[in-house]
């Protein structure tokens, strides 16, 4: 039988050769730049923001001109964009093709997958300072056109709950494209889940006593709607914690595992 050495100056060294992650981080975010799509739809949080925030000083009430208002006009949109930014950083690596580079560069398709997870929470983050700056814009030249008091009604916990909710949207996104690893079909999974699957269980709920009462536990865009609405109490931190387990982490645990498997033809 022959004896294997170990050198282990020799893992050492590979261990210090292998690509740090925030390079890596660094990377997934100039990707998600470089191209005219992606450079067009972060675009389009910077468009969308300063276009709501016209049409709330334009066309809302002159009672309704307040902070909130303004934080959730803008908040909205960007509900939408982000889990496709986050959706379109995962599965580009095999529908573009680019993951027979992006993986042999670094080979530890885990590292890979959490940078890119890494730089969407970045951009999410980014885009939500965004969002409160162009609202408290919005709320001071709203108030100042028409007239008005101006009303600051978004506390710091208030507005952390808006960002975690915008965060599971993200995150919601990203789950999706370990799951799929097709931008299309993942993209059409997204908008049947976030439009198809709400509008199905408000009209059970609303039909179904039985279901009415057990939504809040299986329902997460229910349950994730109470964080842009203010405080929660201790059962909503609750409702929020299972659907959240059982609609993200848990499919979010498998996609990881197919991904780490699956063959970037």
């Amino acid at each position: 039988m022959t004896a294997v050495v170990i050198d282990p100056v020799h893992e050492q060294r590979a261990d210090s050769d292998r690509v740090p992650l925030s390079r890596v981080v660094k990377v997934e975010l100039r990707k998600m730049f470089d191209t005219r799509a992606g450079f067009w739809l972060m675009a389009s949080i910077v468009i969308t923001g300063l276009l709501t925030t016209i049409g709330t000083i334009a066309f809302a009430p002159e009672a309704d001109l307040t902070y909130y208002t303004f934080a959730k006009a803008i908040g909205f949109p960007m509900t939408v964009v982000l889990p496709i930014i986050a959706i379109l950083s995962i599965t580009g690596e095999w529908s573009q093709r680019t993951g027979l580079t992006t993986f042999t560069l670094v080979p530890h398709r885990n590292r890979v997958i959490a940078a890119k997870a890494i730089s969407s929470v970045a951009v999410a983050i980014a885009s939500m300072l965004f969002a409160f700056a162009i609202g408290a814009i919005g709320n001071v030249v709203g108030t100042t056109i028409a007239g008005t008091d101006m009303v600051w009604d978004v506390s710091f916990a208030e507005g952390a709950n808006i960002v975690l909710g915008s965060l599971l949207c993200l995150l919601t996104g990203t789950m999706l494209g370990m799951l799929i690893r097709s931008s299309a079909a993942a993209l059409v999974t997204y908008f049947v889940y976030s439009l198809l699957l709400p509008t199905v269980a408000g009209i059970l709920a609303s039909s179904q006593e039985w279901f009415r009462n057990l939504q809040p536990w299986v329902d997460l865009n229910h349950a994730q709607a109470a964080l842009f609405e203010g405080t929660l109490s201790a059962e909503q931190w609750a409702n929020v914690a299972v659907t959240a387990s059982a609609w993200i982490l848990l499919p979010a645990i498998l996609g990881l595992r197919l991904v780490m498997k699956s063959e970037v033809k």
